[in-house]
């Protein structure tokens, strides 16, 4: 899993066994190099094009001192914040073939969500509490 970092957020906030992250926005210098020692198996960064732009080089030249690729990705669009396990609960029960309203009463997810979940969703980005984790 990706997991998202921003500027605002505390050393806490990024788990220790990371070893992909995605910048929302450039951090700062400070936070980068303790993130770094904190994430010892970090592998790889990712940012939009924009925030590479906006990055200072010092961020960009540590990193590649540290040999952790950086990559540009597009991440657009809100999380679901739906738990995980909920959403794989309603997608299967629409895979058996219960109508919209049976998995309504069932998960109390809102049939559109439902609908929207199963047919337009890219699932790629999931809000787990306050903390926004990226799936392949």
């Amino acid at each position: 899993m990706i997991f998202s970092v921003f500027p605002r957020m505390t050393l806490k906030d990024v788990p220790k066994e990371a070893t992909q992250l995605h910048f929302v926005r450039p951090i700062k210098k400070e936070l980068l190099e303790k993130i770094l020692k904190k994430c010892g198996g970090l592998k790889q960064i990712t940012l939009s094009k924009s925030c590479l732009v906006r990055m200072p080089k010092k961020n960009i030249a540590l990193l590649e001192k540290k040999g952790i690729a950086i990559g540009t990705e597009a991440r657009a669009g809100r999380p679901i914040s739906i738990p995980l396990e909920k959403m794989q609960q309603a997608l299967e029960m629409r895979k058996d073939h219960q109508s919209l309203r049976e998995v309504e009463k069932v998960t109390g997810i809102s049939k559109s969500t439902v609908h929207y979940l199963e047919k337009y969703a890219q699932r790629t980005k999931i809000k787990n509490e306050k903390r926004v984790i990226y799936l392949k």
